[in-house]
């Protein structure tokens, strides 16, 4: 593997931690502090800086199954912080019982693209 895709590699180890201590705590707490802001936007800046860096290091196309599950998987985490955001900027701190699960399921499937990743470099299957 080369160094390019060793930083990606980092630097997604790192969104999986700042996403999980935030969807953990809004998960837990129901409710949007600023500790869950802070950790949910670091892990969506972490999320797209990592898949530019892998995009640039790899030598395949970036169109590939783990392309795609990784592609899928980083809009939906989006599509989560941008609505919890929205809500946060109506001065709503309980996160809605259908925002919640959707973080879950969110969570639930960048994880699965995040381990997939891991198993495909793993098997070095690039």
């Amino acid at each position: 593997m080369n160094s390019t895709l060793i930083a990606g590699t980092i630097i997604v180890t790192f969104a999986l931690i700042s996403y999980s201590i935030g969807v953990i705590t809004e998960q837990r707490k129901h409710s949007i502090t600023r500790f869950v802001l802070i950790f949910l936007t670091v892990g969506i800046i972490l999320d797209i800086t990592s898949t530019i860096v892998m995009i640039i290091g790899s030598s395949n196309i970036p169109i590939t199954f783990h392309g795609c599950l990784g592609y899928s998987a980083l809009t939906v985490m989006l599509v989560d912080i941008i609505c919890i955001w929205k809500l946060k900027f109506k001065h709503v701190d309980t996160v809605p019982r259908k925002l919640h699960l959707y973080t879950r399921i969110a969570y639930a499937w960048w994880v699965i693209a995040y381990v997939a990743g891991s198993l495909i470099a793993m098997l070095d299957l690039y």
